[in-house]
């Protein structure tokens, strides 16, 4: 029996954080490891480029991006890691999808309104982005996504793709289904109305942070007029961040961990999370070090997942092309 197909993708813009970790690298670990599943793991380096940026630059954001993600428990042996532009099969059949996609779906992309509201420049790759992703996704016939809130609608546009292009030329898809992050989203330690986010650097905790900057980014973190320590997202955020940062560093329950807090102020709490989040990142940094120390070790990888990749989806691209009539 063929085991299930898990495919997802992280986009290298800027250096990963914590939010990134727990919201999809330790998940995507934890699917891997399950023996479970056959996983697809990229990088969303195509997805990228719908920002402005120094090519230079780019290539050192992929390259750190892969260690990184290497560092944090993902294991080329166990899943198959790549790059996704060196797999021409992702934007050959984007364009297919594109051919049944209506402008009036896209228009109705949240995510795209909210970037575009945020200052990013309209272009049509930023647009298109949700055709891409779904042909990331079916390319290899995934079946489950590990997915944050922000990309269901996404993936809802993915099973409509499917759907239709189903009905137009024959059945080859399944419509995938989301697996959600286990945790909320984490948010920024200095405005907890934000999601933690890169181009948030002072209430972004980054992979890379030294003990020395994680111990004063927490200490700085915003909290509130309150006293007690309560998990609340609702009435009180910027506390319960803290705490939901500290259960999926510790592994403490968030209703044990508001009770061993209970009489704690907020610079000692600060100050235990500090040292929590130290150490559950030290061994990832400490592999992350010897890791990056042999960048063609990094680049053998990338090119074996790809060539690995690549098997799997010319067979999807000769099925689709021969429904969709092309020779």
């Amino acid at each position: 029996m063929s085991k299930l197909v898990i495919v997802s993708g992280l986009k290298p813009t800027g250096e990963l954080h914590i939010g990134n970790y727990l919201g999809m690298l330790k998940q995507a670990a934890e699917l891997q490891n399950s023996g479970k599943y056959d996983c697809f793991y990229f990088i969303a380096d195509y997805h990228s480029l719908t920002v402005k940026y120094k090519p230079e630059e780019k290539k050192r954001e992929i390259l750190n991006m892969a260690v990184d993600i290497l560092a944090a428990g993902i294991d080329s042996e166990k899943s198959t890691f790549f790059l996704q532009s060196a797999v021409p099969e992702h934007a050959n059949l984007a364009w297919i999808f594109n051919t049944i996609t209506s402008v009036g779906e896209l228009e109705r992309m949240v995510e795209y309104k909210e970037k575009i509201s945020g200052g990013e420049t309209p272009n049509v790759g930023l647009f298109d982005y949700p055709v891409l992703m779904a042909a990331d996704i079916l390319l290899y016939k995934g079946e489950f996504v590990p997915a944050g809130e922000d990309q269901l609608q996404h993936l809802e546009l993915t099973r409509t793709i499917v759907r239709t292009f189903n009905k137009r030329f024959g059945k080859i898809f399944k419509e995938p289904r989301g697996i959600l992050a286990k945790i909320p989203r984490v948010m920024s330690l200095d405005d907890p109305t934000k999601k933690m986010s890169k181009t948030l650097p002072k209430g972004c905790l980054y992979l890379s942070d030294s003990p020395q900057i994680i111990r004063r980014k927490i200490q700085s973190a915003v909290t509130d007029s309150y006293k007690n320590i309560v998990y609340d997202f609702e009435k009180r955020p910027a506390i319960s961040n803290l705490i939901l940062i500290y259960s999926e560093f510790s592994g403490i329950p968030i209703p044990d961990a508001v009770e061993k807090f209970k009489s704690a102020n907020y610079a000692d709490f600060k100050k235990d999370l500090a040292e929590v989040v130290i150490k559950a990142l030290k061994p990832i940094q400490e592999k992350r070090e010897k890791i990056a120390a042999d960048e063609d070790k990094v680049l053998k990888i990338l090119s074996k997942g790809a060539k690995k990749a690549e098997v799997v989806a010319r067979q999807t691209m000769d099925q689709v092309k021969e429904k969709v009539g092309l020779l």
